[in-house]
């Protein structure tokens, strides 16, 4: 069994409201929720050394995928739990540019 679950109320408020600001990249974050569901490694692992460290600290994280979403926006997500359940645990979707500022790109 797969869960999806939000870092925090901020990320799924900020996902929600994309239903109204702009419903097709809302569509697509739902799609890519099913994705994950499907197959939890469907996103592009990041390389640890990669990760924000705010992140890690934040979150308690020590993995990262990126699930790239049409416009050149991105949903990040990481994995924690056992074989019988796993959490997807979603920390952000970003459009490109804040993507950038991020990682430092």
């Amino acid at each position: 069994m797969i869960s999806i679950t939000y870092g925090d109320e901020r990320i799924k408020k900020s996902i929600e409201e994309l239903e109204s600001k702009d419903p097709e990249i809302y569509r697509h974050v739902m799609n890519a929720f099913l994705n994950i569901r499907e197959d939890t490694a469907c996103g592009i692992k990041i390389p640890q050394r990669l990760i924000p460290k705010e992140w890690i600290k934040r979150f308690s994280i020590n993995n990262l995928y990126k699930y790239n979403l049409p416009n050149a926006w991105r949903l990040f997500y990481s994995l924690s739990g056992s074989r019988i359940e796993i959490i997807a645990i979603i920390l952000g979707c970003f459009n490109h540019k804040d993507y950038e500022r991020i990682f430092s790109y």
